[in-house]
């Protein structure tokens, strides 16, 4: 019976086997090995998709606002701030058929006191109500990285209304501050809606309309 070569048998199979590990993990059909997270990307991230409001229309200089009882209230939202609030609902819910969508969880800015956070609660109130879920306002402005946190930690798809200066910050949060077409600062509107993707934790973006009022662009 004939001697098997020389440095074959289970011994070689195994160091062969330890040798083509790596090939093997990387991928050996021809794709490329794995590329390293863009900052403020966790490697394996799962995916994600965060939706991203400024609160509605807030009242012009010298004008005033009116609570949730329609008192005056420069703190709250403008007429028009109030229309857009109670259209909300039909940008993400399926009745519209170019709905966007329907967030599982929806974040306002929150903390004590204050104009902004007031308006963000007021803007998503009514859409809170149709999708039945509750506004979280643990996170005040300021604490966008404990917010992000929660939120990539959330059901997904995510909707979060902010106030205008805060959204930078929120941006870097997420890590997606140089996602191509991410504008450096939230522009002078309130029709906007950003979306941020993240797949194989990459974030893609896109800005929309939401063409809810007359004038909206």
């Amino acid at each position: 019976m004939p001697h098997a070569p020389s440095g074959s048998g289970p011994r070689r199979r195994a160091v062969l086997a330890a040798a083509l590990a790596p090939l093997a993990a990387a991928g050996c059909s021809g794709e490329e090995p794995a590329r390293r997270p863009a900052p403020g990307a966790q490697a394996g991230a799962e995916d994600a998709l965060v939706m991203v409001i400024r609160h509605a229309e807030k009242p012009y200089a010298g004008d005033t606002g009116s609570d949730e009882e329609g008192e005056d209230d420069p703190g709250s939202l403008a007429g028009r701030g109030w229309r857009r609030a109670e259209e909300l609902p039909r940008l993400f819910l399926p009745a519209r058929g170019t709905s966007l969508p329907r967030p599982a969880a929806v974040f306002a800015a929150g903390g004590r006191g204050g104009a902004a956070p007031a308006r963000c609660k007021q803007t998503v109130a009514a859409l809170a109500t149709a999708l039945h879920i509750p506004v979280r306002t643990e996170f005040a402005l300021g604490a966008e990285p404990a917010l992000v946190r929660a939120a990539l930690a959330a059901p997904m798809p995510v909707l979060v209304c902010w106030e205008h200066s805060g959204v930078p910050r929120l941006v870097r949060a997420l890590g997606a501050e140089r996602v191509l077409g991410v504008p450096a600062t939230w522009p002078d509107r309130h029709d906007l809606v950003w979306m941020f993707t993240r797949r194989q934790g990459k974030w893609s973006f896109r800005e929309l309309s939401q063409h809810l009022l007359p004038g909206d662009a």
